[in-house]
């Protein structure tokens, strides 16, 4: 469950360019290596990391995919086991 709404937190960034450059900014990454970063473990726990530290993003998420942000919450915290 957490890792699908990790993959759909990834559309969502991808769906919008100005979404996408800003992880890919915060992450360091570019879009070349965004294909190899995605296969590797801990990228998805970082997608719902960078969407749990901007509310308004992690609202607009919820909206757009019809999730609770305490379900997308509760994702994150099974992917990042810490994460405040």
């Amino acid at each position: 469950m957490a890792e699908q709404l990790a993959v759909e937190a990834l559309g969502f960034l991808a769906a919008e360019p100005e979404r996408l450059q800003h992880f890919l900014s915060l992450s360091g990454l570019d879009v070349v290596k965004l294909r190899q970063a995605a296969a590797q473990k801990g990228f998805l726990a970082g997608v719902m990391a960078h969407l749990a530290s901007d509310e308004a993003l992690l609202l607009e998420f919820s909206a757009a995919g019809c999730h609770r942000p305490e379900v997308v919450g509760a994702a994150c915290q099974m992917l990042n086991p810490g994460f405040d």
